[in-house]
């Protein structure tokens, strides 16, 4: 069979293109190198919970029509995001908010919070040049140093005086006692997990799965007229420039034996005395009440050619040499570059849906 499109990625982006060219009455052909679909949104399911195999997916957005879209596909509860960061023995809400201020220096009121920062924040005879003086501009140095310093060095496997100053554009501070960590006027999660969700976008639909593109499908005319990838470009290009730079993870998950590990869904360990930047406890995603647990530590990692690809470091270096790939793709005919890694740019889920949308109403229209 001839299809019209091969899609390259079973996730979010690739998956949303393939439904809506489906509605089009266009033949498409979706693979993966994975064994599931979903991409990094998976879930997998343990002692019947569902866990996020590769980190939390808190899905909120203020776009109603993506909202209504995925709407389509599964039922979403009314959980709201609101970790608690940990410093050694210290508990502190997020984002950063009058809970926050008020444990961490006694404040009562907001004029006193903001007082408190205005104090501590340097005076600079310059734009902020890292994320270091970036940081400390908005925040000042008690949460710069317990909140943000040593969480951001583990995430980036940099010092914070070496990451560029755009890393951290703002840091949300909220004067009012809200622990409301999105603030989106639509959030939760599809109850079930998303990979019911993805596999009822792709109803109807031919997946191959455990499917390599490149040792398969490289000259893609085969079997389809156009290509859409949501892969790594610079190994589309075979790595022509160099390699681009991405950080990794590594997941450690276990089961307690017990009913409530933490009491949330997400605790970020901001110390250095820990080597891991959280700790996920997934059944609170969907208010379970099984009788044990399912925890997993997220250990940021430097990403090495075999490893999957989280992160694009979307530093002055690679930001540059991106721009040397995405000139090839002028001259790719008929192929697509799309997601976070086709795109070398982080998205959001409810972005990179809104972009294969609005991809695929411009192929249809």
């Amino acid at each position: 069979m001839k299809y019209d499109y091969l899609i390259v990625g079973a996730g979010l982006y690739g998956s949303v293109f393939a439904n809506v060219a489906k509605a089009n009455e266009k033949k498409c052909l979706v693979i993966d190198k994975r064994s599931h679909v979903g991409g990094n949104a998976y879930c997998e399911k343990i002692e019947g919970i569902n866990v996020h195999k590769y980190g939390a997916h808190i899905f909120h957005t203020k776009d109603k029509e993506v909202w209504e879209y995925v709407n389509r596909f599964a039922e979403f509860n009314n959980y709201i995001n609101s970790p608690i960061a940990r410093i050694g023995d210290e508990l502190y809400n997020m984002p950063f908010n009058m809970n926050t201020f008020s444990r961490m220096w006694g404040v009562k009121t907001p004029a006193e919070a903001i007082e408190k920062i205005r104090s501590q924040i340097p005076r600079l005879d310059h734009e902020p040049s890292n994320l270091e003086e970036q940081a400390l501009s908005l925040v000042g140095t008690d949460i710069y140093e317990k909140l943000v310093k040593e969480y951001t060095e583990k995430q980036w496997g940099r010092k914070c005086s070496e990451l560029p100053a755009f890393i951290i554009k703002r840091l949300p501070l909220r004067f009012t006692f809200d622990n409301n960590y999105f603030n989106d006027p639509y959030q939760g999660i599809p109850i079930g997990g998303y990979t019911r969700m993805v596999e009822k976008m792709l109803e109807g639909i031919d997946v191959k799965l455990n499917c390599d593109f490149f040792n398969e499908y490289r000259d893609f005319k085969m079997v389809a007229d156009k290509l859409v990838y949501t892969g790594m470009i610079d190994e589309y290009f075979d790595y022509k420039f160099g390699n681009l730079e991405y950080r990794s993870l590594l997941f450690k998950s276990r089961v307690e034996e017990t009913d409530n590990y933490q009491g949330v869904a997400v605790v970020n360990y901001t110390g250095k005395e820990v080597p891991y930047t959280r700790v996920i406890e997934h059944k609170h995603f969907e208010f379970g009440k099984h009788p044990k647990t399912v925890v997993t530590e997220e250990y940021p990692c430097k990403w090495e050619p075999g490893m999957d690809a989280y992160y694009p470091v979307n530093d002055d270096k690679n930001d540059k040499l991106y721009k040397e790939y995405e000139t090839l793709t002028l001259n790719e005919r008929d192929v697509i570059f799309g997601g976070r890694l086709g795109c070398y740019k982080y998205f959001d889920m409810d972005k990179v849906i809104r972009s294969s949308l609005d991809l695929a109403w411009r192929e249809f229209a």
